[in-house]
């Protein structure tokens, strides 16, 4: 009894908050990824079960929907704490950042890789709280070593900048090389 006692509070000590609406979450989404299973990944009817295109994401997709569903039991036998909303909050809040990446790389092919590098590294500079002048001068600036370094030496390709058409012909042609 008292080994049991002694898991309850390590299990009470380490858990989370938020962990039964993460539960929920994840186990909405594992029975939506099983509900696809037919048409996403389909069988062949005359291949060997193991040699299946679809044999693994089957396995995968229903040992997590049913290791979902423990992790949701588990969360409705365990001692409700404070501060769940407070977490799942924090959780939406870090959603915010891949929000900055996706406009990031929709801006891109628009506006340009130097423009928005730079412009980026300044933004997120203010959105992390940094006011100073010689910081957001800092950050421009590693938003134009972050586009040598890549665009120079790595030679990674980035699409042209749609509203590099608009400029002269002989500027369009540098832009469209080195920025």
């Amino acid at each position: 009894m008292t080994r049991i006692k002694g898991l309850q509070e390590l299990f009470k000590r380490y858990r989370r908050p938020g962990d039964i609406v993460f539960a929920w979450v994840f186990l909405v989404l594992s029975v939506f990824l099983l509900s696809q299973l037919g048409s996403q990944a389909p069988w062949n009817p005359k291949g060997k079960t193991f040699s299946q295109p679809a044999f693994w994401p089957t396995v995968a997709v229903i040992t997590m929907t049913g290791f979902a569903a423990f992790h949701l039991l588990s969360s409705f036998l365990s001692t409700r704490l404070d501060g769940r909303w407070t977490e799942v909050w924090a959780w939406v809040r870090s959603v915010e950042y891949a929000g900055w990446f996706m406009a990031y790389v929709y801006l891109v092919p628009v506006l340009g890789y130097l423009p928005m590098t730079m412009g980026f590294a300044v933004l997120l500079g203010l959105r992390a709280g940094y006011r100073s002048a010689k910081v957001l001068r800092t950050l421009a600036a590693l938003g134009v070593v972050i586009v040598i370094v890549f665009k120079g030496f790595l030679e990674v390709k980035i699409p042209e900048a749609a509203v590099y058409e608009y400029l002269p012909t002989a500027m369009r042609s540098f832009f469209l090389t080195y920025l």
